[in-house]
């Protein structure tokens, strides 16, 4: 299945870690010279493609809302948060051949963003910036 809005056809035949090192060029070539604040809702986390018309029920539980100006630290952030919430890694889980940590190490290497971050809560009842 490809993204119904047609923002990338991926190559069937090609490997998942090729995709995911693909994923973090092309978000890096859109970011260039642009300031951003990037923010993730840590609900209703899908085993796919949350842009897919069908999904599964969730593999984790609602966790809350991060923010940051780093992109690479605000995923690696949002997954470390969903592997202490589950106590395993649910994305491994649904999908053994596909390694998440494959685009966050190529992001980094090229500059996109940092792994390292800090959690600071906002507010209880608002979510947390990173």
């Amino acid at each position: 299945m490809n993204c119904g809005h047609g923002a990338m056809v991926p190559e069937w035949n090609a490997s998942s870690e090729l995709l995911s090192r693909k994923i973090a060029e092309y978000s890096k070539a859109v970011l260039k010279d642009k300031r951003a604040i990037f923010v993730s809702f840590i609900t209703q986390v899908s085993p796919d493609c949350d842009c897919w018309s069908i999904n599964k029920p969730p593999i984790a539980p609602d966790i809350g809302i991060a923010a940051s100006t780093d992109p690479v630290a605000l995923d690696q952030a949002c997954v470390d948060l969903v592997i202490k919430t589950v106590g395993e890694d649910p994305f491994h889980k649904s999908h053994p051949a596909v390694s998440w940590s494959e685009q966050l190490e190529h992001a980094e290497k090229i500059g996109l963003g940092s792994r390292k971050y800090e959690l600071k809560r906002v507010a209880a009842d608002f979510g947390l910036t990173i």
